[in-house]
């Protein structure tokens, strides 16, 4: 841990080299989006696996389009918020195990479940970030999320086109807040 550094300033290193979330938003958005195209006009399976195998790949997929931008992609080593940021990371596609694990052959439960994992791994965001905005999308997505999952079914797709959907609003939203601080 850098001497000195408080929790604000940890999290405005995270900000800046993250972009305030934007970037990883929109990776997360691309892959949703892939996810739903496939569901659409692939086939159910399909959907689980681009979810399943662009989850696992959100975080380093993210890593090279910030490299791309010619930005630095890794905190500092002993940085105090490197290890939350990996651990957070991992969180999604321990989650999509459960979900895929309780499908039961219900595919149209899958889209709804998995927006209610990744909305939740957004909590810890606030934290990281040091941004509530986090905490929004979180709703935005859980929310939503457990109305589909619980009480409103709808086809497969329509869960994986509105978490993109919302993934992409809430990247510039966040890119926007973020031009915003000091």
């Amino acid at each position: 841990m850098t001497i000195g550094m408080t929790i604000s300033d940890a999290q405005r290193d995270v900000r800046r080299l993250y972009a305030g979330g934007f970037y990883g938003q929109l990776v997360s958005a691309a892959v949703w989006l892939s996810a739903a195209a496939a569901a659409t006009w692939v086939s159910p399976g399909s959907a689980v696996v681009v979810l399943f195998l662009g989850g696992v790949l959100i975080f380093p997929l993210t890593w090279t389009v910030i490299r791309l931008h010619g930005r630095p992609a890794s905190l500092p080593a002993g940085h105090p918020m490197a290890g939350l940021a990996i651990q957070i990371a991992f969180t999604v596609p321990v989650g999509l195990v459960v979900v895929i694990a309780m499908l039961g052959g219900r595919s149209e439960l899958f889209f709804p479940a998995s927006t209610v994992v990744v909305g939740a791994h957004y909590l810890p965001f606030v934290f990281l970030y040091g941004t509530r905005l986090f905490a929004v999308l979180a709703a935005a997505l859980v929310v939503p999320g457990l109305v589909l999952l619980l009480w409103v079914p709808v086809p497969l797709a329509v869960g994986g086109w509105t978490t993109g959907a919302t993934l992409v609003v809430f990247a510039f939203l966040l890119h926007r807040l973020q031009d915003q601080r000091p």
